[in-house]
């Protein structure tokens, strides 16, 4: 699938690219066609003053100086061109070739024959490659006739220099259309990724509550004539099981709805001090049969702008995380403080350290490691993963670091009060 849509994103730009390369080069291709045009009406003018004023055509390209005298520049354009003056009965009379241009009285003749057939001001003689352009001043009446080849000329040369620089730059464009598609489309492979994982993940932890679901059932049905109290062992464990399994359903609810943005989060001021010390105290006894010195450092008066319930269950996260790895003998330390206006929240457990590889992986869906979420502890890795996404929906920053010397501690960094 990600295939097709790389390949998908790489046609749509070059689709694009195309319609404007398409669009800038038939712009200027019509241009230059417009200016062929109008070079060669200005051409057509300027023979017919030449022919009124009966001037010589005194045209040089680059010619040497004569002495100190720069030579005539009278301005006709380098386009073989010639002028015929007619009679009322349409008969040439006159007849002036500009440079490049050779015509003889017959043929000038037969040209204003059929220009004049033509009955337009101005015009094409298409099978000639020739313009013509009618002009009566002062009662005379005047033909210029101007080779029209370089309007064909300049639009084909247009026309291959269009298509050598768009060859070039489509070519240019795919290379980048590769590499942008390559990592526009590097986040979605990530998520496609994680989504891969995070459902064969919650599959096979949800098959061994199923599985043992089955089995006990499987055994009480085997004995239907014993009575619940003969059978409770099974149902304790089927009861168990399906509660663990709920928990876990519970969780990936919770992260589905934060993947969509649907966090129920109500931009309330909470009294943080409280909902810490409040969050605190069903951990002294859960501390205390585990064996865990626990203490707290809250400063009063600290507030955050959030949701009550999931900031609870974020300390409670991090809480339970604490207690449950700082093992026996150990402690664990809850502070809440302020750090340059930042409400900061830290929960520091001693315990065997994290290992350096395996803190980047932390706050992953179902990611457990030999130190930090041993499956023997109960959980199925997502209690950390649902904390990063309580702290993303209030736009704190949450870390962790670990040590053999000083221990591990997780930390939550709020926006300013």
């Amino acid at each position: 699938m990600l295939r097709k849509l790389r390949q998908k994103f790489i046609a749509t730009n070059m689709f694009l690219v195309s319609l404007v390369l398409l669009a800038v080069f038939s712009i200027q291709t019509f241009s230059a066609y417009r200016h062929a045009q109008e070079q060669i009406f200005q051409s057509q003018m300027m023979a017919v003053r030449w022919i009124t004023q009966e001037l010589p055509f005194d045209f040089e390209f680059n010619g040497p100086k004569r002495g100190n005298r720069q030579p005539p520049n009278h301005g006709f354009p380098s386009v073989p061109i010639f002028a015929a003056e007619i009679d009322e009965d349409g008969q040439v009379i006159a007849l002036r070739e500009g440079p490049g241009a050779t015509v003889t009285q017959e043929t000038a003749q037969e040209l204003v024959d059929t220009a004049s057939a033509c009955r337009k001001e101005r015009g094409d003689l298409t099978s000639l490659n020739l313009s013509y352009l009618f002009r009566s001043e002062n009662g005379r009446q005047f033909y210029a006739f101007a080779d029209n080849r370089i309007v064909s000329v300049t639009v084909r040369n247009q026309l291959l220099t269009s298509l050598l620089i768009c060859t070039l730059a489509l070519a240019g464009f795919y290379l980048i259309s590769r590499f942008l598609a390559k990592l526009s489309l590097r986040p979605v492979e990530q998520a496609w990724e994680q989504q891969r994982q995070f459902v064969a993940d919650a599959s096979h932890e949800l098959k061994t509550p199923i599985t043992v679901i089955l089995a006990n059932t499987g055994i009480v049905l085997a004995h239907p004539d014993d009575t619940v109290r003969e059978q409770v062992k099974w149902i304790d464990y089927i009861q168990n099981e399906a509660v663990r399994m709920k928990a876990l359903v519970d969780d990936l609810l919770f992260l589905a709805k934060s993947d969509a943005s649907r966090l129920p989060a109500h931009p309330l001021s909470i009294a943080m001090d409280q909902l810490v010390t409040g969050s605190l105290l069903p951990f002294e006894s859960v501390a205390f049969e585990a064996g865990v010195h626990l203490e707290d450092e809250v400063t009063p008066g600290i507030t955050v702008q959030g949701d009550e319930a999931q900031l609870r269950r974020l300390v409670v996260i991090l809480l339970d995380n604490a207690v449950k790895y700082a093992g026996e003998g150990g402690a664990v330390t809850l502070r809440l403080n302020l750090l340059q206006d930042h409400p900061q929240l830290s929960v520091h457990n001693t315990g065997p350290a994290i290992a350096t590889e395996h803190l980047p992986h932390l706050f992953e869906r179902f990611y457990r490691s030999d130190a930090s979420r041993d499956r023997t502890q109960g959980g199925y890795g997502l209690g950390l993963a649902i904390a990063k996404s309580i702290a993303d929906s209030h736009g704190a920053r949450i870390s962790a670091t670990s040590s053999a010397k000083d221990g591990t501690t997780f930390t939550v960094v709020f926006p300013k009060k």
